[in-house]
């Protein structure tokens, strides 16, 4: 494969704990700003209740005047563009296709199953309805594969306690993946996959341990985990949308050639004394037609020692970074072609900065070859029809 062996030292190892945890206490903020909102607005009604009763009929009658207008509107917007609302930074249509199934998975007996492999095995070959399987809390050590055969599978966990899904391999990359999704239709929600090969055993050589592999078309995963030290994501084929996920790793650690999207994801570059510098991603696409890449957009990277935003896995690989917020990291090139990369062209190399800000955002010590987009083609590239032309996301279930 396109990797070098390496060898971890522990001395370098540098973890930023104040940031990491800073989204889960934004969280958590937003939660008791909620919660005093929900208090304030009971009390404002009880309030409201009590005093109406002094109102004029003049200005009840403005009242329920205003009322009717505005449930007129709301009607109207209704029949015009039916029920929707926001979920996950996607628009949840009116036709979102409903679950016809759900099954439980639970590690200590009291479900359907007691394994994540064993709940896939029993969807049907040829699926076409889709399945909701649920995972209730826990470390799961196993393998999972989903084949081509079995569509329409939305695997849910939950936030806190975590759902985990977890190996240790590293045979070679194609063979060593924790969790593989081979099948079109897929959906991942609060669940957090790992490869433990490098990432909690630093006394192992270095070598490709891949956590999850996905290469059918039209996935999703929202709110997911993704942690290993080399190759740990590999986005191989297919239409892919990533929400707000967390993506650890050291060496070439998103690295496919998937036609991706990467929303308010949260990518860690815990590189611990590897030899050579790290790279977020290796992207591969493989000639000018090829419609892959893999675009972040409002992200947030954080790393240490010396970190490169990507290489080419293959002649035409093409990544847009845009308006992303470096909070700690960044080697000052920002993307490195290597010559142990069989001296690719890099006129055919599209790698692209747009918006970026905080340390290591710096575009003046940026390699000559980095790309400068026009507006159309930041466009193209951005707009969620670049993996989503006939609305199969607004079509998923939620």
């Amino acid at each position: 494969m396109k990797h070098e062996n390496r060898t971890l030292d522990g001395d370098d190892a540098c973890v930023f704990e104040e940031e990491r945890t800073w989204r889960r206490d934004a969280k958590i903020e937003r939660s008791n700003l909620a919660s005093a909102s929900s208090d304030e607005l009971q009390a404002e009604s009880s309030s409201y209740k009590t005093s109406s009763t002094c109102y004029d009929e003049h200005l009840i009658m403005k009242m329920r005047c205003c009322g009717s207008f505005f449930l007129f509107i709301y009607m109207l917007v209704i029949f015009c563009y039916g029920f929707g609302g926001v979920e996950g930074g996607r628009y949840v249509a009116a036709q979102s296709a409903p679950v016809g199934r759900m099954i439980v998975v639970d590690k200590s007996g009291h479900g359907d199953f007691t394994t994540i492999q064993s709940a896939i095995n029993s969807v049907p070959s040829g699926n076409k309805q889709w399945i909701r399987i649920s995972v209730r809390p826990g470390i799961y050590r196993e393998k999972v594969t989903i084949t081509p055969d079995k569509q329409y599978i939305v695997l849910e966990g939950q936030s806190n306690p975590r759902t985990i899904i977890s190996w240790e391999s590293a045979v070679d990359t194609l063979t060593s993946a924790t969790f593989s999704a081979l099948a079109d239709n897929f959906i991942a929600k609060w669940i957090h996959f790992e490869n433990t090969y490098n990432y909690q055993n630093t006394k192992n050589a270095m070598k490709p341990a891949v956590a999850a592999l996905m290469s059918g078309d039209k996935s999703a995963f929202y709110y997911c985990g993704f942690y290993g030290v080399q190759d740990t994501l590999w986005d191989s084929a297919g239409r892919h949308f990533f929400y707000e996920c967390r993506i650890e790793g050291a060496v070439d650690f998103i690295f496919g050639a998937g036609q991706s999207i990467y929303e308010n994801c949260y990518i860690i570059v815990e590189a611990r004394g590897v030899v050579g510098p790290g790279y977020v991603t290796a992207q591969g696409r493989n000639n000018p037609n090829d419609a892959s890449a893999f675009v972040f957009k409002s992200c947030y990277l954080e790393g240490n020692g010396k970190v490169f935003l990507g290489r080419a896995w293959r002649p035409y690989s093409r990544v847009l970074v845009l308006q992303f917020l470096f909070i700690k990291c960044c080697g000052s090139s920002g993307m490195a072609c290597l010559e142990l990369w069989e001296h690719r062209n890099r006129a055919t190399i599209s790698y692209s900065e747009q918006g970026c800000r905080g340390e290591g955002s710096d575009m003046s010590r940026r390699v000559a070859w980095e790309k400068k987009l026009n507006h159309s083609e930041l466009t193209q590239l951005t707009s969620q029809s670049f993996i989503d032309r006939e609305g199969w996301l607004q079509q998923q279930p939620q």
